[in-house]
């Protein structure tokens, strides 16, 4: 399979346990640019906040932001794939003004698939115990944000061929909203 080549930044976007971390990387294989783990942008306190089973607070999340919005912005043009949870409009209003061309992949499932997909990970400091915060937190894109959403059911590899198609049919820069309507 040859990478697709993109000069585009990808956001994978979710709330915890949808796959970022694993479907990240090979996204980014596919699309042959590099891939930047958003968890290596959380400073230290906030690690130790979220490993504690406290949410993080917006004033938490800034930072961490600014951070990966820095990162895609060095590879504007270039292209690139950076996990970020991204949850709020206003955290992805915070990367775009850091870096406009972002595009979000927005991994998305079954709320019982996830709980079960993070209570069998290991070497996570995310306990399973915040994902109700976090979907609480969730606001999925807006018809006006440039991106995808895509379904977490499936392996890794079937999750990946359904981003990138969709990522394909961005490209083809039809409105979000009309692929919404079929």
């Amino acid at each position: 399979m040859h990478p697709v080549r993109t000069p585009h930044v990808v956001v994978v976007m979710g709330v915890a346990g949808t796959g970022k971390t694993t479907i990240g990387p090979l996204l980014a294989t596919r699309l042959g640019v590099p891939y930047a783990e958003g968890d290596d942008f959380h400073p230290a306190a906030n690690i130790a906040k979220m490993s504690a089973g406290v949410p993080l607070t917006d004033e938490d999340r800034w930072p961490w932001l600014d951070a990966i919005g820095a990162w895609a912005h060095e590879q504007a043009g270039l292209g690139g794939v950076v996990s970020s949870s991204a949850l709020k409009r206003a955290y992805r209003d915070r990367l775009r003004a850091a870096a406009p061309g972002v595009v979000f992949v927005h991994l998305t499932g079954d709320r019982a698939l996830i709980e079960d997909r993070m209570a069998h990970r290991q070497g996570h400091f995310m306990p399973t115990a915040l994902l109700d915060s976090q979907f609480a937190t969730l606001q999925p894109l807006e018809p006006d944000e440039a991106g995808v959403v895509v379904d977490v059911s499936g392996s890794p590899e079937e999750i990946t061929a359904r981003a990138v198609n969709a990522l394909r049919d961005l490209e083809r820069f039809e409105p979000r909203a009309a692929r919404s309507s079929r």
